[in-house]
């Protein structure tokens, strides 16, 4: 007896289900317009399969026939029609970056070394958007655009803790066609984007994915690491590096700069720069060659349970001359002793805490020469505040250590 409810009761809910889906999809998602009397039910499909209709089955009649206005007038549905559209319009601002570099091994032997990238031109002077590691070394770099034509480059500016360069082709303006720059700030998760570049040398090539996930950081060098890094599940390989990351209106949106591998090929873990920090740093590199930023004259810490402690100050620098204490050095005799215990301990900058270089130089590098800064530092148990105006930009920046 039971079992025989059980059975109804199943079937009751089967009959449900049906009716429920056939009333959420509607006649139109799943038959065909009704056929004339007289037509047969296996009737053939029609003879232009070329017009812009979609051929559907009736799942009750086991029938062929057209759904209508399903495809649109150029015989694309509408995800295919945005896809179609963001390549045909931005698929010439993105050009192939070639490059020439001599390497030299433990032995001194010198060997060239070539190079392959993408990049995306960004006004009609000839400016070229790309990352820095892809022409880093280089000695000559060649950029092809959509037409084949090829030009050579020269370096306008760099900014190696972000990873972006600048270079410049002279080109006639109407073979450039500049990328239109978007607002990374508008990003959400699950937004479709599309990465153009490079990948292994095949020009000019889409793939299509969607943010994975914002906010992320990305280190590019010891201890300098770029915020609101932009995650993507698009095929990025090698190749793609700093070709653009395009929103389905065609706006740049990021600069593809990384991917998460152990086989140097796409595993669905991509990173692109946010075009918001391109906006801030392009002017600049075009403007000095260069992103001026502030110096405070620390060149080395060290990490602590407390905090950052300063391990050496730039003699006459900023934060010496403020009062910022590093390590007490005695002399006995002909030996030098150091003594590191009494020097400050970083705990906050601006009331922000750090615990890390990476976290104190990201808050530095944002301010410029003549801003203040107030570190919050530790000094015999005590809790001092010492503002610091900051100097002239470091060039060098690999001179910042823990």
């Amino acid at each position: 007896m039971r079992t025989r409810i059980d059975i109804l009761f199943i079937l009751v809910c089967m009959a449900f289900t049906t009716t429920s889906m056939s009333s959420l999809f509607g006649q139109d998602a799943l038959t065909v317009p009704q056929q004339k009397p007289g037509t047969t039910q296996n009737a053939q499909p029609p003879a232009n399969l070329s017009s812009p209709e979609v051929l559907v089955r009736d799942r009750q009649k086991n029938a062929i026939g057209v759904a209508p206005d399903f495809y649109g007038t150029d015989g694309l549905t509408p995800d295919e029609a945005i896809n179609v559209a963001v390549y045909e319009n931005c698929n010439r601002s993105v050009v192939n970056i070639s490059t020439l570099g001599l390497r030299s091994d433990r032995f001194f032997m010198r060997s060239t070394e070539e190079g392959n990238g993408s990049g995306a031109v960004i006004d009609a002077k000839g400016h070229i958007l790309t990352n820095f590691h892809v022409i880093e070394r280089a000695q000559h770099v060649n950029v092809t655009l959509y037409n084949e034509e090829t030009y050579p480059a020269t370096l306008v500016g760099a900014d190696p803790v972000n990873d972006i360069a600048v270079i410049k082709i002279e080109a006639p303006a109407e073979e450039l066609f500049p990328v239109s720059m978007g607002d990374s700030s508008t990003l959400r998760v699950g937004m479709r984007v599309f990465a153009l570049g490079n990948p292994f040398g095949l020009e000019r090539t889409m793939s299509q994915g969607m943010i994975s996930s914002l906010n992320r950081t990305l280190e590019v060098q010891r201890n300098w690491i770029i915020k609101s890094i932009i995650q993507i599940d698009a095929a990025i390989n090698p190749g793609n590096s700093g070709g653009p990351l395009i929103d389905t209106h065609g706006r740049l949106v990021g600069m593809n700069t990384a991917i998460a591998s152990r086989v140097e090929q796409s595993a669905g873990i991509g990173f692109a720069i946010p075009v918001n920090l391109i906006r801030r740093v392009v002017p600049e590199l075009i403007k000095h060659g260069r992103v001026i930023r502030g110096e405070i004259g620390i060149t080395h810490v060290t990490v602590t349970d407390q905090g950052l402690r300063v391990s050496r100050l730039t003699e006459g620098g900023p934060a010496e001359k403020a009062g910022v204490r590093g390590p007490a050095v005695s002399r006995r005799g002909p030996v030098i002793l150091v003594d590191r215990s009494a020097a400050d301990v970083i705990i906050a900058v601006n009331q922000q805490p750090v615990a890390t270089a990476a976290e104190f130089l990201g808050l530095i590098e944002s301010k410029k020469p003549g801003d203040v800064v107030t570190l919050t530092i530790l000094r015999n148990k005590s809790i001092h505040e010492i503002a610091v105006t900051l100097g002239g930009d470091v060039r060098n920046t690999d001179g910042f250590g823990i």
